[in-house]
């Protein structure tokens, strides 16, 4: 089953030649590509008018492998828990990128609690604005996409765990993606102070404490449970340093200082 785009033309252009300039211009911001590979990259999944600049630096700074594992989080309550497209294709203007069925097989075996199911997917935003930026900088990328909407800790951890393990035996190396906004709708300088709390976590490489501060300081980080699990499987791949490569809030684009949306970009090697 292929899957069309649900907010081509909103989010982002739906005219290939549009798209492709801006992407190359969200791609052109980052200073210098990382040496070391990266095991998780974290990159917002806004309109790119808002976020465009945060994903398309932090994507360009890390140096990803052509398979890549996206992780997402579940806006729509569809589907299940963690919920992973597993074959064909899914399609960008003017683009498919590729499942990796070799992978998701893997995936599906290396935890009961992963399963084949696209109904959190189609209507889904957070994993799709992120494929036209790995298309432009690798055309030969695959993807396996997960969407996670478990909210229990340890199943989070556990499936991280096993998503680590699996990707530690796979034949060939894989990078992580993770698709995440930071706070939501909340003034420019609160959003800066709650989400430095939670990026503060992540950078240290510390699922539960990510986990706990952003439900103990409420933080309205969408993307918390895909993050959590995969800097479990980052950790189990033997992820040392963590870094924030990018922080925006839309008020910088919009002018609207009063109610934001945090973006950041974090790269894990």
């Amino acid at each position: 089953m292929q899957r069309q785009p649900v907010v081509a033309g909103r989010f982002y252009d739906a005219d290939p030649e549009k798209l492709n300039s801006m992407v190359d211009g969200f791609l052109g911001l980052a200073t210098e590509q990382r040496k070391e590979k990266t095991l998780l990259a974290m990159a917002p999944h806004a309109g790119f008018v808002f976020s465009g600049a945060v994903c398309g630096k932090t994507l360009a700074m890390a140096n990803l492998e052509s398979t890549i594992l996206l992780l997402g989080p579940n806006h729509t309550g569809q589907g299940d828990r963690f919920a992973l497209w597993p074959d064909d294709g899914w399609n960008i203007p003017g683009a498919s990128v590729p499942i990796d069925t070799e992978l998701a097989t893997a995936l599906l075996d290396a935890d009961p609690m992963i399963t084949a199911d696209t109904a959190a997917h189609v209507g889904e935003h957070s994993l799709e604005v992120i494929l036209p930026f790995l298309h432009r900088m690798n055309p030969d990328t695959t993807v396996v996409p997960i969407a996670i909407s478990a909210h229990v800790f340890d199943d989070v951890a556990g499936v991280g765990k096993a998503i680590g393990q699996a990707l530690k035996e796979f034949d060939r190396p894989v990078s992580i993606v993770v698709s995440s906004d930071m706070s939501h709708y909340i003034s420019h300088d609160e959003a800066k102070k709650l989400d430095s709390l939670a990026l503060e976590a992540a950078v240290n490489l510390d699922p539960r404490a990510l986990f706990s501060t952003v439900r103990d300081h409420q933080i309205s980080m969408c993307g918390v449970l895909p993050m959590t699990a995969g800097l479990f499987a980052a950790l189990e791949l033997g992820a040392t340093q963590g870094e924030l490569v990018a922080y925006a809030t839309s008020g910088e684009v919009s002018g609207d200082f009063d109610e934001v949306v945090g973006y950041a970009g974090v790269l894990v090697s």
